[in-house]
């Protein structure tokens, strides 16, 4: 990534990136296409029983002979029940393969165009932001190079461990109505949940209705995924997978009724292969014009060797395939789902914790990209440190002149907040060494002779990142 994230909102899919652009020298040819069962049950224990990632894990796996579910874990350490097809997880960013899957639709129909300003569809008191003359297309939302940044800067959540859930049309149309791009529509990747969600909004303003009833009409009835949605049945609730943050502590569902396009959806592994089943062409329906029109209409580069977006799709050029991909996350669940066409196959991976599973989805697909050891978090210790001490770190730190970190003092306790994103409290574990609890990162407070700070180190993902203070 271009810079370290401090708290993970919706896992960008650029996550992935650099594994699979240092695997492909790897990777096996001749491999069978898809692992047995039992081959993938071993890595699920592995990633239970021995990484301790995650409390339960589902795998799903799909090729012309058919389709088959694998699972290992619980569903809770305080609910032993196993998860299997019909247990209902957050799946994040995966979502945008579908508000994606929506506009490709909405142009086989003649009702929208790739190229059509994101201002047609807009109330006209909402003042779009362009640059040079050029316009901000729906093509560029669904391609990640609208310019608009990962998260709106007035994204202030009143509930940190659910941050979209109080951010409203009103607040987005004052970001939009205010916000100045730093470079032209179109003209460079840069993964953003804003325009995921922004999309997923216009395209429903567009229809006339709510996204997720669209959604329904359009792609999730005609290929039967009953148990995806965003709203669960009394039923689909009594089958969610509750969350858990990445040392396995309960955490949260996340709630985005503006930015639902973005990564609101709730779905089973039964009802995923469905969708892969459809884009793989084993299942015939009214969506297969659009699903390939989805994956082919329009490449654009991601600044990624080999690597390219469609519309909402990362697709890998990879020993003379492509692996078709998105994956996903929100504060308590990951998600992954992939398909190569010339292969056959397809695989969707749903855990019930916030740590990754990119790896065990890519790994699967091809056994020449490897699985990527993981380190549970460590276990912290909060403790006191003295108030005027902690006066010394409260400022301004910067990484680069678009992501800085603020640090404030609210009521005895210490708040970081990075550019785009919710305010998190963070915990002392030495006078100068302080944790979060959000997510496995860590801060380190240099300080000069006065005992004030001139630097912060964000220690995160095993970099470990220098921000000037400059305020």
């Amino acid at each position: 990534m271009k810079r370290s994230k401090l708290a993970t909102l919706l896992a960008s899919a650029l996550l992935s990136l650099s594994r699979f652009a240092g695997a492909q020298a790897t990777a096996a040819a001749g491999a069978p296409a898809l692992p047995s069962e039992a081959d993938v049950k071993q890595v699920l224990v592995h990633a239970v029983d021995t990484e301790k990632r995650t409390v339960g894990i589902v795998v799903g796996l799909i090729d012309p002979q058919g389709s088959r579910i694998v699972s290992y874990g619980e569903l809770d350490p305080k609910m032993p029940s196993a998860p299997g097809p019909d247990t209902v997880y957050e799946i994040g960013s995966i979502s945008k393969v579908f508000t994606s899957l929506l506009l490709a639709d909405m142009v086989k129909r003649g009702e929208v165009a790739l190229d059509d300003p994101v201002a047609k569809y807009v109330p006209k008191s909402v003042k779009m932001p362009s640059r040079n003359g050029k316009e901000i297309s729906l093509v560029d939302l669904a391609t990640h190079t609208s310019g608009l940044p990962r998260l709106p800067s007035n994204l202030n959540p009143k509930n940190p461990d659910n941050p979209y859930a109080d951010y409203t049309v009103e607040d987005l149309y004052a970001f939009l109505s205010s916000y100045q791009l730093t470079r032209d529509p179109g003209s460079q990747y840069e993964y953003s949940n804003l325009g995921g969600g922004l999309l997923g909004h216009v395209l429903a303003l567009r229809a006339g209705k709510d996204y997720e009833t669209l959604l329904r009409e359009r792609v999730l009835a005609p290929l039967h995924m009953d148990s995806t949605g965003i709203h669960l049945t009394t039923d689909e609730r009594a089958r969610l997978a509750p969350g858990h943050t990445e040392s396995l502590e309960p955490a949260a569902n996340w709630d985005l009724p503006t930015l639902a396009g973005a990564g609101a959806l709730r779905s089973t592994a039964h009802d995923m292969l469905l969708f892969l089943s459809a884009n793989l062409g084993f299942t015939q329906t009214p969506l297969a014009a659009a699903m390939e029109f989805q994956r082919t209409a329009v490449r654009r580069p991601t600044g990624v060797p080999n690597l390219e977006i469609a519309l909402a799709w990362h697709i890998l050029e990879h020993n003379g395939n492509e692996i078709v991909w998105h994956n996903g996350g929100t504060g308590g669940y990951r998600s992954w789902m992939g398909f190569d066409l010339k292969k056959r196959i397809g695989v969707v991976v749903l855990s019930n914790s916030a740590n990754g599973v990119d790896d065990i989805g890519q790994h699967l697909v091809d056994s020449g990209l490897p699985l990527v050891p993981y380190e549970a978090p460590k276990q912290r210790t909060a403790i006191s440190v003295d108030p005027k001490v902690l006066d010394g770190y409260v400022g301004r730190y910067q990484l680069t002149a678009q992501f800085m970190i603020t640090v404030t003092r609210e009521q005895g306790s210490v708040y970081v907040q990075a550019t785009g994103q919710p305010k998190f409290e963070i915990f002392a574990e030495s006078p100068t060494e302080f944790f979060l609890k959000v997510v496995n990162a860590q801060i380190t407070f240099v300080t000069g002779s006065d005992g004030r700070a001139t630097e912060m180190i964000l220690h995160q993902g095993g970099a470990n990142q220098h921000l000037r203070k400059i305020e």
